[in-house]
């Protein structure tokens, strides 16, 4: 049986706004023991961003800048690529590879978002049930 991203991923997602600062964002991901937050962007379109604590380390603690006079929207990658729950593991890890990313919004087939899944929800799937049941073709 080939497992799907549905299978492994987090749900609910843990949103945070745009204009949040990101000592909030620190804050929220410390709380929740998380590396990533999602970031609704356009409603019309369900595109999203993501912020995550690699962004938090290059792009503020490496350059010494206050977290709390920085927002979400000034480090955040956006829109990001999603996944789609459907998908095998394996396809999954091939995106998250070709893109060099560790986290990927999931999203359902209205493009509404469902799930997070990352890097390490795959180390968990592949110790758990191995490569032959939950990865090979």
């Amino acid at each position: 049986m080939i497992h799907t991203v549905k299978d492994w991923m987090s749900s609910p997602v843990i949103v945070i706004d745009p204009d949040s600062s990101i000592f909030f964002a620190l804050t929220l991901m410390r709380r929740r023991d998380i590396r990533s937050l999602v970031v609704p962007l356009d409603a019309p379109s369900n595109q999203f961003g993501i912020v995550t604590t690699t962004d938090i380390r290059d792009k503020i603690i490496a350059f010494d800048r206050n977290p709390a006079e920085i927002t979400v929207r000034q480090i955040m990658t956006a829109p990001v690529i999603t996944a789609r729950q459907e998908w095998s593991l394996k396809e999954c890890s091939q995106a998250m590879q070709q893109h060099r990313i560790n986290h990927l919004p999931v999203v359902d087939e209205n493009n509404n978002l469902v799930g997070m899944i990352s890097t390490t929800d795959l180390f968990m799937a592949a110790e758990e049930i191995g490569w032959e049941e939950g990865f090979a073709d």
